[in-house]
């Protein structure tokens, strides 16, 4: 299960997704998340499929990864359509004592079920095509205005790189913490709850210990080089917005009045 964890991990690659100009992704992906929660209805959901569907394609990212990553929150999705089924009122299909399945239960499941997945699988198509670097100075050229109220935007945003960063690298070592317990003997599957709670202390503890090392390191080797935060810094490579920028940016506002459209007339 650790091992189908994406989140965070890059995939190098030439396609029209991964030339597009970083500042340019995180706005066409906030346009997308609220294309997703702007969908009343199927077909406007629809709608937003479609339009991530052409950018999978596009980025020629292979589906099977991505079926891989949403393994994790297989719980997520079992619960959130649990909550639906039995807990919406409207027309009864099935009833057993104080149990009920209505006909409105299952579609909005299987609404928000959707709804779910791509908001993962779009999030994610962010992180696929970009590398770390690049999404740090992005973020940072997008949070620049709030410098004038004395943010400390440059650091926030190797803040939030950073911690995406070493998700995997911690899943990883989640991954070897487990297997050299089990090989000690560790139980860790079996037993109720409080007991695979219990049995999980020595993997947190080796896991905690692991992550301030790494920490301290990274913050000599950036002490070691001479990093001072923002202030003077030069970049290797400079973004710069071109016309495919600013025609995948044109797209994603059209899905989006496509959505509020359909909204009105089918939602």
């Amino acid at each position: 299960m650790l091992k189908d964890i994406t989140i965070g991990q890059y995939f190098p690659g030439k396609s029209i997704i991964h030339r597009l100009d970083p500042r340019f992704k995180i706005i066409i992906t906030g346009i997308f998340i609220t294309m997703l929660f702007a969908a009343g209805s199927f077909i406007g959901m629809g709608a937003g499929i479609v339009f991530l569907a052409a950018a999978f394609i596009l980025s020629r990212i292979p589906f099977i990864l991505m079926l891989k990553s949403l393994k994790p929150i297989i719980p997520i999705i079992i619960f959130t359509s649990v909550l639906n089924i039995f807990f919406i009122d409207g027309v009864v299909l099935f009833r057993f004592s104080f149990i009920k399945i209505t006909y409105d239960g299952l579609e909005m499941s299987a609404f928000m079920i959707l709804r779910i997945v791509a908001l993962i699988m779009g999030s994610s198509l962010l992180t696929y095509t970009t590398s770390p670097i690049t999404l740090t100075d992005a973020i940072e050229r997008l949070l620049a205005p709030l410098k004038k109220i004395r943010l400390p935007v440059h650091e926030l945003a190797m803040m939030m790189t950073i911690a995406l960063r070493f998700i995997p690298t911690l899943i990883e070592e989640t991954d070897k913490i487990m297997s050299a317990q089990k090989a000690r003997g560790a139980d860790m599957e079996s037993g109720n709850i409080f007991q695979r709670a219990k049995a999980m202390t020595p993997i947190l503890i080796p896991l905690f210990v692991s992550a301030f090392r790494r920490a301290e390191e990274l913050a000599l080797a950036m002490e070691c080089r001479c990093y001072r935060g923002g202030d003077g810094r030069t970049r290797l490579k400079q973004l710069k917005s071109q016309a495919a920028d600013y025609n995948a940016l044109s797209v994603s506002i059209l899905f989006l009045c496509i959505v509020i459209i359909l909204n009105i007339l089918f939602g």
